[in-house]
């Protein structure tokens, strides 16, 4: 046996064939050489002919040519261009290649997505798809949707399941993203399955934490935008708190937008959020008051805010003839209303109008308290009428105090009125009003009537309130230590 490898090797070609099949049972190997030059032999030696399950690996150089030229004029019969194929390892047989097509196919793809990342029928259908597919419907992604989430990131069919999928699941549920919240999350964002989980995703979160954010509301903000996983630090985030805290936005509070509002991440710094506070200082609003209307209302950093407000401001002088120093004084008050629907707006301005009020009144009123022309006109109705039938004031007393509407008839209106008539008390709508109930009884105790405070204001530091709850609002539930930060009217 020594002798004949020997031999082997000095000779070339023979050695050549022990290279490319090394695993084959040569007894005799000069016998295989001479089945290799002369193929009438081959049906002599049935023991060196390769099974078939097993020719993809082992095919020679020049079966290999062939196969390839097979499977992509194959390809071409479908209107897939093979060319990004090129470097690309492709099953042996033109049956195989078929397979991956029609099951893709089967998914929902169409012969187009195929050719928008043709390198997924390098992907073998039992090896590669069908593993991470099931994977996929596991976590989450309901199977009338996998079509289309590999469609929107085919990579994944690339993916190792135990390597590179479950990692980071386990990372996103180690967040608190809720698990019942993980299909959703993906399908948003489904480039997060190719993420490093040392690289941007945790660095994000970790200065997200430092700035304020709480840890636990790390899951909710991933769940209500995922894409602050991928953004860099040093490039997008920082900068953009940065700015917005070089405006006055205390930290915490900028935290607290960030945690509602994790979309606002994903505004541009330069092209939209830097444009539209220039766009607020060109309309009149106070460099010092930026801060305090941002805080009310982050969405304004996003909207295309020039044409609004130009529309909004033309509105208001319209209607209620207030000029544009006038109307910069009501989106210092309530930013919403840039994004109000006129239509809304002109409810309480017409039923204010029709119970006799001048148009000059009126402009003071909605200048005065804004989020009255925010409120439901049929509350409005019900406080103008007690107001008129039962309390019998002068409207006079409406017009210097138009916050009165914000309040709850019911809750603080009816039974403060009601103590007030027992105990023979006369004084304007402002102090019975606007106070805490505490207040109000240490009042109604008084010897005096105390001056008058303020109506309703934002400190920044403080909670933007408003009196009463009748606001129009879609207004989430707020957590108990939820203490700096709360926006009046949400749209």
């Amino acid at each position: 046996m020594r002798q004949k490898l020997l031999k082997m090797i000095k000779n070339p070609r023979l050695f050549h064939l022990w290279l490319q099949y090394p695993y084959v049972p040569i007894q005799n190997p000069f016998r295989v050489l001479g089945a290799c030059r002369y193929s009438t032999q081959s049906a002599k030696f049935p023991e060196y002919q390769m099974p078939s399950v097993t020719w993809g690996v082992v095919q020679g150089r020049k079966e290999k040519l062939v196969n390839r030229v097979k499977i992509c004029d194959y390809l071409k019969t479908l209107g897939i261009i093979p060319d990004e194929l090129e470097n690309l390892e492709l099953p042996s047989t033109v049956e195989v290649m078929s397979e991956r097509v029609q099951f893709l196919q089967k998914l929902g793809l169409t012969i187009d997505d195929i050719n928008e990342y043709p390198l997924m029928l390098g992907c073998s259908v039992r090896k590669n798809m069908v593993p991470v597919l099931g994977y996929l419907e596991k976590i989450g992604i309901p199977k009338p949707k996998l079509g289309e989430f590999v469609k929107n990131y085919p990579q994944v069919l690339h993916a190792s399941v135990v390597v590179e999928l479950a990692p980071v699941i386990k990372f996103l549920r180690g967040l608190d993203v809720e698990r019942q919240d993980i299909g959703y999350v993906l399908q948003k964002y489904p480039e997060l399955l190719g993420f490093k989980l040392e690289g941007t995703m945790s660095t994000s979160v970790a200065y997200l934490v430092s700035i304020g954010v709480s840890p636990r509301d790390i899951g909710p903000m991933v769940t209500q935008y995922p894409y602050f996983l991928g953004m860099r630090v040093g490039t997008v985030i920082k900068p953009l708190v940065d700015y917005l805290v070089s405006l006055g936005l205390p930290k915490k509070i900028l935290s607290r937008m960030l945690e509602k509002r994790a979309y606002i991440l994903g505004y541009d710094l330069d092209e939209t959020v830097k444009p539209n506070v220039d766009c607020l200082i060109s309309f009149g609003i106070r460099k010092e008051a930026i801060a305090s209307v941002i805080a009310q209302y982050p969405q304004i950093l996003g909207l295309p805010l020039k044409a609004k407000l130009s529309s909004q401001q033309y509105f208001f002088n319209l209607k209620l003839k207030i000029d544009p120093d006038g109307f910069a004084q009501i989106i210092e008050k309530m930013p919403q209303i840039t994004s109000l629907n006129q239509h809304v707006l002109m409810k309480p301005i017409e039923f204010l109008l029709g119970r006799g009020l001048p148009l000059e009144d009126v402009g003071k009123m909605v200048m005065k308290c804004p989020q009255m022309v925010a409120l439901r006109i049929e509350l409005m109705k019900k406080s103008y009428y007690y107001f008129k039938t039962e309390i019998g004031r002068p409207v006079k007393e409406l017009v210097e105090f138009p916050e009165y509407f914000t309040y709850s008839l019911e809750s603080r209106i009816k039974p403060r009125y009601t103590k007030l008539q027992c105990k023979g008390i006369r004084c304007s709508l402002n102090w019975f009003l606007n106070c805490s109930d505490q207040r109000f009884e240490e009042r109604l105790q008084g010897d005096y009537i105390e001056s008058e405070s303020l109506g309703p204001t934002f400190c920044m530091g403080g909670k933007l309130e408003l009196p009463g709850n009748d606001v129009v609002s879609d207004e989430e539930d707020e957590s108990d230590d939820e203490v700096l930060y709360r926006r009046t009217v949400s749209l």
